[in-house]
């Protein structure tokens, strides 16, 4: 078994970019399980979310963590993006919202 020698959070669409690079015939059955979900539900251009990424974390303070989780799911309201932050049990400010949203908005 290969040893872990970085640990990172990254968007789905990143993972099936990277997933994407792989003969299936040498992936195990949790990878093949894994590009099969992410080919049929992500969309997204991984160039666009690695940016959208490093600009939710850079302009709005995000952890990688908290970034990937708005990529992933790309809130379209403010209603829908505060029902996702509320859970990081942070106070984020109506304007970081607004910014955020702008970003996904780009980006999408």
């Amino acid at each position: 078994m290969e040893e872990v020698q970085k640990k990172q959070a990254i968007s789905l669409s990143e993972v099936k970019e990277i997933l994407g690079k792989v003969d299936p015939e040498e992936m195990d059955q949790i990878q093949r399980w894994t590009y099969d979900y992410v080919s049929k539900f992500v969309s997204l251009d991984p160039k666009d979310a690695k940016e959208m990424k490093k600009k939710l974390i850079k302009e709005c303070e995000l952890t990688e963590d908290e970034a990937v989780e708005i990529v992933n799911i790309r809130p379209t309201s403010m209603a829908e993006l505060r029902s996702f932050t509320f859970g990081w049990k942070k106070l984020i400010l109506a304007e970081t919202l607004e910014k955020m949203l702008k970003i996904i908005k780009e980006h999408s």
